[in-house]
């Protein structure tokens, strides 16, 4: 057989499919559409639910002007429940995702590993440039709390939970929590 001809076999002389990956998802992106719109359309009255919203609490946890670089200022939240240590800091013009004031420095973090609940009080670290939260003591996880606090070495496997902050004027307030509280189902007791 010529090599012309082999290039003219179907997909049945192969026994195999002849869609390449990007043809694959976009017919199976347009069939989820399609199978939405028509489950949609024909069942208009069970798609709708109310949603249950559950708030967190605006607390207010710091002064600006109070606040020194790099010395973290201990605070609870959500709650006075288990496993709500944290901590609000300045961290002297390490501009931080998440971050708050002028320069985009302030941040806060739940002080408990996400491994096995190690707690990390008094283990935030200001090396030149790099602004982390630990070593965990019990499997040495550290944090970077300039990006998140996603986890750069250790056991955990999830960013350690960041304290979302608002600015009002010279106060500073918690606001939510990005990521799951250690050994709580829920963050908020009463949700």
């Amino acid at each position: 057989m010529s090599d012309v001809n082999k290039k003219d076999e179907t997909a049945a002389d192969h026994g195999r499919c002849m869609l390449n990956r990007r043809q694959f998802l976009m017919y199976s992106g347009t069939a989820a559409v399609a199978a939405s719109t028509i489950s949609i359309s024909l069942f208009p009255g069970e798609a709708q639910a109310k949603a249950r919203v559950v708030t967190y609490p605006r607390k207010k946890v710091a002064q600006l002007s109070q606040l020194k670089d790099n010395q973290p200022l201990d605070f609870n939240y959500p709650d006075d429940g288990p496993n709500s240590q944290c901590f609000v800091v300045n961290m002297g013009g390490a501009k931080a995702g998440g971050g708050v004031g002028s320069r985009r420095d302030v941040v806060a973090f739940s002080y408990l590993c996400t491994h096995q609940g190690g707690p990390m009080n008094g283990k935030y670290q200001a090396v030149g440039e790099h602004r982390v939260l630990g070593q965990c003591p019990l499997h040495l996880s550290t944090y970077d709390l300039t990006r998140h606090g996603i986890i750069v070495s250790g056991q955990a496997y999830q960013s350690i939970p960041q304290v979302l902050l608002e600015v009002d004027g010279d106060d500073v307030y918690a606001v939510g929590i990005m990521g799951l509280l250690f050994g709580r189902n829920q963050n908020l007791m009463d949700a």
